[in-house]
């Protein structure tokens, strides 16, 4: 193969990776319309688990068809159980909790440092350390998201304020950024579907006993509408989201992922104006133009 041929497979892998990761936090945006929606028919863990639940039933079945070396656990069984831990049983009930005790002003902020955290660990883990593209790209969609939940206004810093909350959010995104670090490690001898399917099996159980304490005083108020959204959750941010995010790690690393993560609060907007109609302002535009625009930079190879 030549060097422009592979060069061309090269920029491909990259273009589907920041597709991916982007439809990775589409779908995560839906999931956070959702989840607000169902706050008061069902509690954060119970909804953790309905909805891992229905996507390891999906991936179960997915992974019929993959090698027998991908259908068993293998020597990187703690990598997938790490995984499990940070990503798929702590992150969530970690975020709900700090957003119980901070806003969601700050919470947004605080993940606008899920890149530079991730790269740290990249470093610390997988010797990956960020490049310095990837380093102006982070800082780029910081700004984009500091603009973005300002609106253009400067007393928008009169409302930040260090509470506990926003500690235990960044324990959250920490434990996020954990979980791609170890994805990334884990996908060097695994699939994208075997690396999600294991990390969720590993963590249903957990989910399920801290679900089924929760149901004590938190009882499940479930219609046909709340149903739908459940599974619907389980489809497209537990399985679409999960796998694509994965798959995207797998070809940009665990920091070029995470540079896309801050489409989080822009995905956001954009479905609030489509279905709620709620207003996209000029600071939308320009937030959103430095999050997309730093995520390129960070991956552009020449």
């Amino acid at each position: 193969m030549s060097s422009a041929e592979q060069q061309a497979q090269r920029r491909l892998a990259w273009l589907e990776g920041v597709g991916l990761v982007n439809l990775a936090t589409l779908t995560w945006a839906t999931n956070m319309a959702l989840g607000r929606w169902l706050r008061d028919d069902i509690g954060p863990l119970t909804l953790a688990a309905a909805r891992l639940l229905v996507a390891s039933l999906i991936l179960l079945l997915l992974l019929q068809r993959r090698p027998a070396e991908e259908r068993r656990l293998g020597r990187d069984r703690w990598w997938l159980l790490g995984m499990a831990l940070s990503g798929v049983t702590l992150f969530a009930p970690t975020l709900y909790l700090g957003l119980r005790f901070t806003t969601t002003v700050n919470a947004t902020l605080i993940n606008g440092l899920g890149p530079v955290l991730t790269g740290v660990l990249a470093t610390l883990l997988i010797q990956e350390p960020m490049s310095g593209r990837q380093v102006t790209g982070a800082i780029l969609g910081l700004g984009g998201v500091i603009v973005l939940i300002s609106r253009g206004s400067f007393s928008f810093w009169d409302t930040i304020g260090a509470n506990v909350g926003d500690f235990i959010v960044l324990g959250a995104v920490a434990l996020w950024s954990l979980y791609s670090v170890l994805g990334r490690r884990v996908m060097r001898y695994r699939s994208a579907l075997s690396a999600t399917a294991f990390s969720s099996f590993l963590g249903l159980p957990l989910l399920l006993v801290a679900s089924a304490w929760e149901l004590q005083s938190f009882p499940v108020t479930l219609g046909l509408k709340q149903a739908l959204a459940v599974v619907y959750i389980g489809i497209f941010p537990a399985v679409v989201g999960f796998l694509s995010w994965n798959a995207g790690v797998r070809r940009l690393g665990p920091s070029g992922a995470m540079v896309f993560y801050n489409t989080l609060p822009l995905y956001g907007a954009l479905l609030g104006f489509l279905f709620l109609g709620e207003p996209i302002r000029l600071t939308h535009l320009l937030g959103g133009a430095l999050i997309v625009g730093g995520g390129l930079w960070a991956g552009w190879r020449r």
